[in-house]
């Protein structure tokens, strides 16, 4: 099944030509069926290829998926047009008396501020508040995981020496989870940030559980009990470019990056990276469509359970 998604949104032209199923809002019309109402906030500066990156990899199930993109009402967009925020973005006011099957919110590249000086703190914070009665399972990616699991939980975040940067290995710790269903023992993901968070402080919390983890890049996955909330601190959406922009973003900024680990072959970024997640990436966003959205949230979704 297909993922909808707004006719001219540039995702789908990218996905279309990539041959991945997509279904335009004229078409969906003429549907008699309930698609899941899957809401995105967006954070990340890169607004375009994020909203693809995600769409591409919520259209690659047998779900058929609705797709909503919102922004923060205070911050404003600087990397992209404000015509396409207006066009295809709303903001929590327009929708915070709906219901949503699911919802994912992205990293965002303020990490090394306190939680409580981001611009948009209070208003992720009544967001992340109405989560809990509004959505049935919300899927936190990097940033995005820290402020979670910050707000949710008390669990702090830590400045890493220097920036984590590459691909690495992560190591299934609860087979038992439907979120690993598939996975090999061992599987690789992208991880980009400067901040990361203690295992011993999730496994305080009783809600809690860690899925999997890095030697290298730390916890990697932890969900809630019955999967309400999922939380990944790395980027198995990212595109297999991605990486090697912000390596050459910020070599232009004077930051003296280190090459991204495991990732350019033999560690020499005059050569072309190659793609070794996609398959995990895959897997990890069927499962929590699958398992933790489609199968428990309620046919009418207004009678979402609060957390």
């Amino acid at each position: 099944m297909p993922i909808r998604i707004p006719n001219d949104l540039p995702a789908t032209k990218t996905l279309a030509d990539e041959n991945i199923f997509v279904m335009t809002e004229t078409r969906a019309m003429t549907q008699d069926i309930r698609p899941l109402q899957v809401l995105l906030l967006n954070l990340m500066p890169t607004k375009i290829e994020t909203e693809t990156q995600l769409a591409r990899l919520l259209g690659n199930t047998p779900l058929q998926v609705e797709l909503e993109l919102m922004q923060t009402q205070t911050h404003e967009a600087k990397n992209v047009s404000p015509e396409h925020m207006l066009k295809f973005y709303t903001t929590f006011d327009h929708v915070k008396d709906r219901f949503f099957d699911g919802m994912i919110i992205t990293g965002a590249p303020v990490e090394k501020m306190e939680f409580e000086d981001v611009e948009y703190w209070r208003e992720l914070c009544e967001i992340m508040e109405w989560t809990k009665t509004h959505v049935h399972s919300t899927f936190h990616i990097c940033w995005g995981a820290q402020a979670a699991l910050y707000y949710h939980y008390g669990i702090p975040k830590y400045l890493l020496p220097e920036k984590l940067s590459g691909v690495f290995e992560h190591t299934v710790e609860r087979r038992s989870s439907m979120l690993l269903r598939g996975f090999d023992d061992v599987f690789l993901a992208p991880h980009s940030r400067h901040t990361t968070f203690l295992r011993e402080d999730v496994e305080k919390c009783e809600k809690l559980r860690i899925l999997a983890s890095s030697g290298k890049a730390g916890v990697y996955i932890v969900m809630t009990d019955g999967g309400r909330q999922v939380f990944i601190t790395g980027h198995s959406e990212y595109d297999a470019d991605t990486l090697r922009k912000e390596y050459v973003r910020d070599k232009g900024l004077g930051l003296e990056p280190r090459v991204p680990e495991h990732y350019f072959p033999g560690d020499d970024d005059t050569r072309t990276p190659f793609v070794t997640w996609r398959s995990h990436a895959s897997l990890l966003y069927q499962n929590w469509l699958n398992y933790y959205v489609y199968q428990t949230t309620p046919y009418d979704i207004s009678e979402i359970k609060p957390l």
